[in-house]
């Protein structure tokens, strides 16, 4: 298999993508074959709050010959925000970082399990074992709502969000997460980089924003997403800008959810994206050197 320290520019990776592990809707072997026949150099699998499907994305990335970086998308919170932190190069057989994975998962069922009584209630049924039964691994808002469509409840993925289960409206639940700084810390414990998703989605403004980086940063964050499938060009200079400033490493992706996103497709989004290697080569750099500090300080002891 290609080794992830010799891509180039004309490489294109993706960081950031999702299988029915969590929400969406490729099983993570699929998604290593349509990354292989779409000309991908590399992907990262971050599911939410779970990296239960990184083995078998792995073993379909020795068959084809693409390198897949274990990861996960941690949700958290920042003063009244839902912040995602994105780790990289995790170690999934981590038995603490499992275990901390179950806790937020936990607290994701509770929530979910509210909205299904609220939904419920407001004639929409929603009987949340089948709803778990038929997501497969960790249960988010884009469940419920494929759910509500084919059940019929609703006409589109979009009406779910806009009507029921969005920020604000009548059935949504939020739920304890834990802080960001925790998260940082918790995906370097593991081993891993920690990387702030699509941060223009918390709509801070500029000021805000470079608060949020600038306390990630001092938690130690690793990198800041300057490639989404949203982001226009000068979101992206603005958002390499932003990384420098902070001394922060560029990373990227599609946030790719197969039908659960029809309009992002992996790799280009919606159709401009382009996540260069060269920013995969730099992660990988950084987490090499992370882990020679790591093991120089262990030997140190």
């Amino acid at each position: 298999m290609r080794q992830t320290d010799c891509f180039t520019d004309t490489d294109r990776v993706d960081l950031h993508v999702h299988s029915t592990f969590s929400d969406g809707t490729l099983t993570p072997g699929e998604i290593v074959q349509t990354a292989a026949e779409s000309g991908l150099s590399a992907i990262a699998l971050t599911d939410h709050d779970t990296a239960a499907g990184v083995k078998e994305a792995q073993e379909a990335g020795r068959r084809l010959g693409l390198p897949v970086i274990p990861g996960a998308e941690l949700s958290t919170q920042w003063k009244t925000r839902e912040v995602h932190i994105v780790g990289l190069f995790l170690d999934p057989e981590d038995e603490t970082f499992r275990e901390e994975l179950d806790d937020m998962r936990d607290g994701r069922d509770r929530r979910n399990r509210k909205m299904a009584q609220l939904l419920t209630r407001r004639g929409i049924p929603v009987d949340y074992d089948e709803l778990a039964g038929r997501s497969g691994g960790t249960v988010t808002r884009a469940n419920f709502a494929r759910y509500m469509l084919e059940k019929g409840y609703i006409h589109s993925i979009a009406q779910a969000f806009a009507e029921y289960i969005g920020d604000g409206c009548p059935c949504y639940v939020a739920r304890e997460k834990t802080p960001a700084q925790e998260a940082v810390k918790m995906i370097h414990e593991n081993g891993g980089l920690a990387v702030l998703a699509h941060p223009l989605q918390y709509h801070l403004g500029h000021d805000g924003l470079c608060d949020l980086v600038g306390q990630l940063a001092d938690a130690g964050l690793d990198g800041i997403e300057c490639w989404y499938s949203s982001f226009s060009p000068s979101d992206t200079r603005d958002m390499l800008e932003i990384a420098g400033a902070f001394h922060l490493l560029p990373s990227g992706g599609s946030d790719f959810h197969g039908a659960n996103k029809p309009d992002i497709a992996l790799g280009t989004g919606r159709g401009n994206l382009f996540v260069p290697g060269s920013a995969l080569n730099a992660l990988e750099k950084r987490h090499e050197y992370r882990k020679q500090q790591d093991s120089s300080n262990t030997h140190g002891k």
